[in-house]
């Protein structure tokens, strides 16, 4: 059974993005362009996951947290790190609130990204729902005196698996080799094993089916491979003249 560990938060820098997920390898699949791009832009970026996956049919937690180790340096990530919540039974729990509530006052992100709030696995929804009260509470000053209250700017929630319009789309073209070598880091779950052979997919069948997304995708936007997000507020444009996207 594994515990929580102590996070090493103490030289932690205050974040621009952190994306919160399930399971290792959740941001590759469906944010690691995006954040890889904000790294090479110059934000300081983050994730924190939530289960070690310890439930998956290859793997065990150990090698996959030192898989996303690997998978952090090829998206050059500033830090990382995984609550080893229980996996396959992640709950949307008090202890668990406060403990990601602590986490946001001290990494402050000024962009938040979670899971989309529908999904197939019930971690994947749960994650995100916990990732937008942590978010909230993390306001409240009264809530914690041992640190200074904060909210993100903004949360944004990666889409890639859900069939929804997103409300705007990332342009990864330059970045989705990199971002399918930081998913194939993960060689216990993507690699050529024989334990759960006859359930997953072959290395070159997922990587075929995230190009078709990330092409269909970025075809909505003129590029060549994209990655989709949603946002629950309202888009502002203050100059119409300069918007993206052409219409003809």
């Amino acid at each position: 059974m594994f515990y929580p560990p102590l996070l090493d938060l103490e030289n932690a820098p205050a974040l621009d993005v952190l994306a919160v997920a399930a399971h290792p390898d959740d941001i590759e699949q469906t944010c690691g362009g995006a954040m890889l791009k904000m790294a090479e832009m110059g934000y300081l970026t983050g994730a924190l996951d939530l289960t070690a996956g310890d439930m998956g049919t290859r793997g065990t937690p150990e090698l996959r947290m030192e898989e996303a180790r690997a998978a952090a340096k090829v998206l050059r990530l500033t830090w990382r790190e995984n609550l080893q919540m229980p996996d396959a039974r992640l709950e949307n729990s008090i202890p668990l609130r406060m403990t990601l509530m602590g986490v946001m006052r001290r990494l402050k992100p000024k962009v938040l990204i979670l899971p989309y709030w529908e999904a197939r696995h019930p971690d994947h929804y749960v994650a995100s729902t916990l990732g937008f009260e942590a978010a909230f509470l993390s306001g409240i000053r009264k809530m914690d005196d041992q640190a200074e209250p904060h909210r993100p700017h903004k949360v944004v929630y990666a889409s890639m698996y859900a069939n929804v319009a997103p409300s705007f789309v990332v342009d990864i073209t330059p970045y989705f080799e990199r971002r399918m070598e930081s998913l194939f880091a993960y060689e216990s779950q993507y690699g050529e094993v024989a334990e759960g052979s006859g359930l997953f997919p072959k290395k070159d069948e997922i990587y075929d089916r995230l190009r078709s997304i990330a092409r269909f995708y970025g075809n909505q936007i003129g590029a060549k491979y994209g990655e989709p997000y949603v946002v629950k507020e309202t888009m502002r444009v203050d100059d119409m003249v300069t918007m993206g996207v052409r219409t003809f």
